[in-house]
């Protein structure tokens, strides 16, 4: 696809810099040799539009019979959007999903009332060196379908909308942003791109959606005459026409946003709610263990073994 020149409008310069609302340093854990990297849910920001919890996966390089093992465990009230920039990585859900997550696709298992899913490298992936680096979020349902029925949604690669043009490639991963669209059904109004920047390109963010933000994977943004690096993500102001302009070396970063949450969210281990009570059944519901009647089932496939709830 030819570039879009909507993604080319001139560049705030000087007193811009007020643009930005909140600047959000992810904080940094090591899961025993594979670091994340979570810029939401933060102090500053509890979300950017529907996105409620925004982590990067590594870059993480695994020995022959090392690798991710994260056991079955649920969710509620969210939905997960797994996009790997390198590697794969193995999901199975309750629902009977055991599909094989590839680099550029994107993946968003809807958990509404209830989903258990795992997440591993296993089999031949496991059975040489691999690789992994990734971002995974969730998004926070609206009030009127947190109750919805849980739902596994899948597009390769090559459906994903690109847009080229004046040192920017940028993937429309959900939603639309800049005249092109992303052909799944989302649960809320939602955009949410990957974009590689040359030295010095810049790119503006959509202007028909009230929230918006910028996490930068590697190299360094500037907006506003400020610089900022790998692992800092940026919150703007609503409604003011906003560009990001790569450093020298180039910069690659993803766009995400929407609208505006219908009210704050309780969060607790895996589950995302509007109120307390919606939290309290789950964990009751997940602690019975009733995987044949229940609440939640284990993946077919995978249901030897699971995550106990917290205890607090």
């Amino acid at each position: 696809m030819s570039w879009n020149p909507i993604l080319d409008p001139s560049i705030p310069m000087g007193d811009a810099i007020d643009a930005i609302e909140t600047v959000i340093v992810a904080r940094a854990r090591d899961l025993g040799g594979f670091e994340v990297r979570r810029a939401l849910p933060s102090v500053k920001r509890q979300m950017v539009g529907p996105f409620i919890f925004f982590d990067q996966m590594g870059p993480a390089e695994f020995l022959t019979g090392q690798g991710v093992d994260v056991r079955p465990h649920p969710h509620i009230g969210l939905a997960t959007v797994t996009y790997l920039l390198k590697g794969k990585m193995h999901h199975r859900d309750s629902l009977g999903t055991d599909a094989w997550i590839e680099p550029g696709e994107v993946n968003l298992m809807l958990a509404g009332r209830g989903i258990t899913h795992s997440e591993r490298t296993d089999g031949a992936v496991r059975q040489a060196p691999a690789s992994l680096f990734g971002l995974q979020t969730w998004l926070a349902l609206p009030k009127d379908q947190e109750d919805s029925a849980a739902d596994f949604r899948n597009l390769a690669a090559g459906a994903l909308p690109v847009l080229e043009g004046e040192g920017k490639t940028v993937r429309l991963i959900l939603g639309d942003a800049w005249g092109a669209k992303v052909p799944m059904q989302l649960p809320s109004e939602t955009f949410y791109a990957d974009a590689t920047l040359a030295p010095h390109a810049a790119i503006p963010l959509p202007d028909n959606h009230e929230d918006r933000g910028v996490y930068v994977i590697s190299g360094e943004v500037s907006q506003g005459g400020q610089a900022y690096g790998a692992g800092t993500m940026l919150v703007f102001r609503p409604g003011d026409a906003i560009s990001v302009k790569a450093g020298g070396q180039g910069a690659r970063i993803m766009l995400l946003g929407g609208a505006t949450m219908d009210g704050p969210r309780h969060i607790w281990w895996n589950f995302v709610a509007s109120s307390q009570d919606r939290i309290e059944a789950a964990k009751e519901a997940w602690r019975a263990g009733d995987w044949a009647h229940g609440r939640f089932q284990l993946p077919p496939g995978d249901h030897d073994e699971f995550i106990p709830a917290p205890e607090h």
